[in-house]
């Protein structure tokens, strides 16, 4: 495991210096000005000599090249740099920001999981049933809905129609202080949201792998020699069952990323969302790339969980053919 470890450290360092190129080459063709984002709206009526004294401290004029060497030396040492539409340093921007959007996407991933695996099993126990075809036939609905038509219908239904849960923030409007209570009430619609963008690979892969597993031979075998259902199905068909779905973890990661951005911005959670369409808006090389470099390195080690995963749950792979 600490050889596949370090391969894959080694293998996504040039991945990463990479990703981060292209995100200063972006942003460098891209038509929004940073000088004037970061400005405002004083650049309405600001004389040209100030926007270029403004443009040579940003650093505007110099290639994307330079401006990319310069971050990744500095980031290299450190620094992230600051960004210039939050005026703040980027590394307190993450800082503040990535808590809440971890523990969005990890009570979603928990959740869409966990529901996941039980509705697969329930629906191979027997194939072609009721539960069956209703299970996977709102599994392939689910999978084609937008993630924020999906968080657009929870607000509508839940907080304006039901008026049972808040539509969006973090805590009540006026709160003096972020109590467990209110964030776990205001986590309700969002982790929710996200955890159904995510519950239907969930459903087939456990429902596929499950039901290969039911009619493979160690399992009849041990229907044969009288063993309980529970038993066959718990002890037998479900651990080589689930294998498939280790592999799905990985995979999931960055439709996980890209979901949370979504529902961040619906439910005006205060995550990374808002500063990562703040930051592109306004071409914040050092944010964008900082972020981006964020999600690259989550992406990364979710591939490297399945597969450690994977080889520790499979005796029959060798890791070091991974």
């Amino acid at each position: 495991m600490a050889r596949l470890a370090a391969r894959r450290i080694l293998t996504g360092v040039p991945l990463l210096l990479a990703v981060t190129l292209g995100v200063f080459a972006l942003a460098a063709a891209s038509p929004f000005d940073p000088v004037r984002g970061y400005a405002g709206d004083a650049a309405l009526t600001a004389d040209q000599e100030t926007l270029d004294r403004l443009a040579a401290n940003l650093g505007v004029g110099e290639s994307f090249a330079v401006r990319w060497w310069d971050w990744l030396t500095a980031a290299l040492g450190g620094d992230l740099g600051d960004s210039t539409v939050l005026r703040q340093p980027v590394a307190e921007v993450i800082g503040e920001r990535a808590v809440w959007s971890a523990l969005l996407c990890a009570v979603a991933f928990a959740v869409a999981v966990s529901v996941g695996t039980l509705l697969g099993v329930l629906a191979a126990r027997r194939p072609g049933g009721l539960l069956d075809r209703t299970v996977t036939g709102l599994a392939y609905t689910l999978s084609a809905a937008p993630v924020f038509w999906l968080a657009l219908l929870a607000v509508w239904l839940f907080a304006l129609r039901l008026d049972v849960l808040p539509a969006g923030g973090l805590t009540d409007s006026g709160a003096s202080y972020v109590s467990f209570g209110e964030v776990a009430e205001h986590l309700v619609l969002p982790a929710g949201v996200l955890a159904v963008s995510q519950l239907p690979w969930f459903v087939l892969y456990v429902r596929q792998g499950v039901g290969d597993a039911l009619a493979e031979d160690p399992v009849r075998g041990a229907r044969a020699r009288g063993l309980a259902e529970r038993t066959v199905l718990l002890r037998h068909a479900l651990r080589s069952g689930l294998l498939p779905v280790l592999t799905l973890i990985g995979s999931r990661v960055p439709e996980l990323i890209t979901g949370a951005l979504l529902v961040e911005t619906v439910f005006s959670w205060p995550g990374i969302a808002d500063a990562t369409v703040r930051a592109a808006t306004a071409v914040d090389f050092q944010l964008l790339a900082a972020l981006t470099a964020f999600a690259t390195v989550a992406v990364l080690l979710g591939n490297l969980l399945a597969d450690l995963l994977y080889g520790l749950f499979d005796p029959r792979v060798d890791l070091r053919d991974m």
